[in-house]
C-alpha cells in the first residue's frame, strides 16, 4: 500500500513542507530510513539523523526549527509521537483486513454473528454464542457455549474460550491466551486426597482490553473473574479465580495473582510479581519487578519494590546498605576483637 505525504498530512490535521505528492509504502526508524520509509521524530537526541535520513517523508512538531538541509518532506503535527502511533494503528489496521467465514470454521446454528465478521480456518463457535459487529477471529480459536464477543474485538490463533466467558468491545487477546479455565479450587480430605470444587463462575472483559499471548485468566468458583476497561496484561499473566483488576491497570509479564485478590484503578506491577490471595489493593498502586505482595494495601497512589514488599524509597535505602553488609561484617568482627582484647588486659 502506498500513501503518499498530502494523504498522511489529511489524515494527521497536519501540513505539508516539501513535496505534497511524494509517496510512501512503509515505515522505519529515523536513523534508518531508505526511500519510501515514514519516519518521525519526537526526542530531539535524534535531530542530527533528520538531516541525514533517507526517509522520504518525516514527521515533526509544528514548532521544530529546520537548521539546515534536508532531503525528506516533513509533515508538521502538534504532536509527532502520539500522530505517528495514529498512523501506526491505521496502518496495521489496513495491513490486517480480514473479512468472510471461512468454509473450514464450525459456528453452531444457535450462535449468533454481526456485520463484517472473519472466522478463520478451524474456528470452532459454540452454542448460543453472540459476536459482534467488526470482530476478527483468527483460526484455531475455540469460543464455547454462551459466550459473548463484542464489537471491534480481535482473537488471534489459538485463543481458548471456555464457557460463557464475556469480552466486551475493541479488545485484543493474543495468541494462546486461555480464558476461563477452572480455578484452582481443591478441597484436602482427611485420607490426604484433593477434592475438585466446580468452578461454576466466568470470567468478565470489559471494553478496550488488551491481553498478552499464553495469558491465562481462571473462572470464578462463583461470580466473576472480572477485568475492568482498559486493563493492559503483558504475556504469561496468570490471573487466579475471582481476582478483579481495576480500570486502566498494567501487569507485565510473568505476574501471577492469587484468588479473590482486588487490585484497584490505575495499578501498575512490574514482571514476576506475585500476589497472595484475597488482598485489596489500593487505586494507583505500583510494583517494581519480582515484587512479593503479601498484604493488602490501603493508601492509594504508592510504590513498592522488594519480596516481601517495601515502600520504595526505604527499600533503595536498605538496598544501598545491604551492598556494603560484607564490608561492615568485617568491620564489626575487627570491633569485636577489639573488645575482647580490651576485656582481657583489665
Amino acid at each position: 500500500m502506498k500513501f503518499n505525504a498530502l494523504q498522511i498530512a489529511a489524515l494527521l490535521s497536519g501540513t505539508v513542507e516539501g513535496d505534497p505528492n511524494v509517496e510512501v509504502w512503509n515505515v522505519a526508524k529515523i536513523e534508518e530510513g531508505t526511500t519510501g520509509m515514514l519516519s518521525f521524530l519526537a526526542n530531539p537526541k535524534y535531530t542530527p539523523y533528520l538531516y541525514e535520513t533517507g526517509s522520504s517523508v518525516v514527521i515533526v512538531n509544528r514548532d521544530f526549527e529546520v537548521k539546515a538541509p534536508i532531503s525528506a518532506t516533513l509533515i508538521r503535527v502538534d504532536d509527532a509521537y502520539a500522530a505517528f502511533a495514529k498512523l501506526l494503528s491505521y496502518y496495521d489496521q489496513l495491513s490486517q483486513e480480514k473479512n468472510g467465514v471461512s468454509s473450514l470454521a464450525f459456528m453452531s446454528p444457535s450462535a449468533k454473528c454481526g456485520e463484517n465478521v472473519y472466522l478463520g480456518e478451524f474456528v470452532f463457535v459454540g452454542e448460543n454464542v453472540t459476536i459482534g459487529n467488526n470482530v476478527k477471529v483468527y483460526p484455531q480459536v475455540y469460543i464455547g457455549d454462551g459466550s459473548v464477543i463484542g464489537d471491534g474485538t480481535t482473537l488471534y490463533p489459538g485463543v481458548k474460550l471456555y464457557r460463557n466467558t464475556v469480552v466486551g468491545k475493541r479488545c485484543i487477546l493474543h495468541a494462546g491466551a486461555v480464558i476461563g479455565a477452572d480455578g484452582f479450587g481443591f478441597a484436602p480430605q482427611e485420607d490426604g486426597h484433593y477434592e475438585k470444587i466446580p468452578q461454576v463462575g466466568n470470567v468478565v472483559i470489559d471494553d478496550d482490553v488488551e491481553i498478552g499471548a499464553n495469558t491465562t485468566i481462571d473462572r470464578s468458583t462463583m461470580g466473576s473473574t472480572h477485568v475492568h476497561k482498559g486493563v493492559k496484561l503483558d504475556n504469561l499473566v496468570h490471573l487466579a479465580h475471582n481476582v478483579e483488576v481495576g480500570e486502566n491497570s498494567a501487569l507485565a509479564a510473568q505476574v501471577g495473582v492469587s484468588g479473590s485478590t482486588h487490585l484497584g484503578k490505575n495499578c501498575v506491577v512490574g514482571g514476576q510479581s506475585g500476589f497472595v490471595g484475597h488482598l485489596h489493593i489500593a487505586d494507583g498502586s505500583k510494583f517494581g519487578g519480582q515484587c512479593g505482595i503479601m498484604g493488602s494495601i490501603k493508601e492509594e497512589n504508592q510504590e513498592f519494590m522488594g519480596t516481601p514488599i517495601q515502600p520504595l524509597r526505604q527499600y533503595l535505602r536498605s538496598n544501598a546498605r545491604f551492598r556494603h553488609l560484607d564490608e561492615m561484617a568485617r568491620k564489626l568482627d575487627v570491633l569485636e576483637k577489639e573488645v575482647e582484647r580490651l576485656k582481657s588486659s583489665l
